[in-house]
């Protein structure tokens, strides 16, 4: 476990070095926090309690610490930020300060109000990654999984699941809700229930539609109309576990990234209905979002993925 060393005394007083050490082994017999995360959590709150004595003149005492205004928790902020932190460092650092703190009040040896006053700062949204067309077709193909020791219908069962992900744009959720009563093969769109049990309508590719049957076919347990449509290899419900590490060997067997995930394949849906001048509204109605806002991230990414193309074949790029 990180014990606070000599060095640091500049920047603690006695009284709270010794409450560092008593938190410390708080998070590590009390918490069952990992050594390294004992460790991690320590080298945080230090950082703030040595910015804090350059900015007070000296080292703060559980009394000053008590009496900091936001604007001495916002002026920490902005030096680690000139420092090169980005918001997740600075965000951890926060909350290796704010357990510090937490355990200071809980003890009775004051409240740091000041840090929790402060916001911490947005992380920036990370752009959905889709697959490329080629690779997300083939998430179906089951012949890609031959060494694996399955039943066949196990194998037509996931290729039937990630072929709604990508064919209809589910949630793999939304995928997993469906009941045997509510498909139909002869019907190019099934109704699914989503987020806040809204229902839509949602297309049903009649490659996908084979796909469904040919599992249904396969499948070696009674699927009663108002049960699940996907069952697991002993009959009962389905979990989303299951697909994912069915993602997982096909991702393998295809060489893709750790990106190459069930979601994925409703990003890849959006995002390739919209490179193929796809309406962002009626993009919106399929996917189920509530706002046209969290849509239009995906024309984020295909401007992203236009702007690569352009890098990658324009002679003067």
């Amino acid at each position: 476990m990180n014990r606070t060393k000599s060095s640091d005394s500049l920047a603690f007083t006695a009284e709270v070095a010794a409450e560092l050490i008593r938190w410390q082994s708080h998070l590590s017999a009390e918490r069952r926090m990992s050594p390294k995360t004992v460790e991690a959590y320590g080298r945080d709150a230090g950082q703030f309690l040595h910015f804090m004595a350059e900015h007070l003149g000296g080292p703060p005492s559980l009394k000053a610490l008590a009496a900091l205004a936001p604007q001495d928790v916002r002026a920490f902020m902005a030096s680690r930020r000139a420092g090169g932190s980005g918001a997740r460092t600075l965000m951890r650092t926060l909350a290796g300060a704010r357990s510090f703190a937490r355990f200071l009040e809980r003890n009775g040896k004051g409240k740091v109000g000041a840090l929790s006053a402060v916001r911490a700062p947005k992380l920036p949204k990370t752009l959905p990654k889709p697959l490329a067309v080629a690779n997300a077709r083939r998430m179906t193909e089951t012949d890609l999984r031959a060494g694996e020791d399955r039943e066949p219908w196990i194998f037509a069962r996931d290729a039937a699941v990630l072929g709604l992900l990508y064919g209809s744009g589910l949630r793999i959720a939304e995928a997993l809700g469906l009941t045997r009563g509510g498909f139909s093969d002869v019907s190019d769109a099934i109704t699914v229930i989503g987020k806040g049990s809204k229902s839509r309508m949602v297309p049903l590719l009649p490659s996908v539609a084979r796909l469904v049957a040919e599992y249904i076919s396969q499948c070696p347990y009674d699927l009663p109309a108002n049960g699940p449509l996907f069952v697991g290899a002993k009959g009962g419900p389905l979990r989303a576990r299951i697909i994912q590490l069915a993602m997982a060997r096909m991702r393998g067997a295809l060489g893709l990234p750790d990106s190459a995930t069930p979601h994925a394949l409703r990003h890849s849906f959006a995002t390739h209905l919209l490179s193929r001048g796809g309406d962002l509204r009626a993009i919106q109605e399929l996917l189920g979002h509530a706002s046209l806002s969290t849509t239009q991230i995906y024309t984020e990414v295909d401007s992203e993925r236009l702007l690569e193309a352009y890098r990658s074949a324009h002679p003067r790029a």
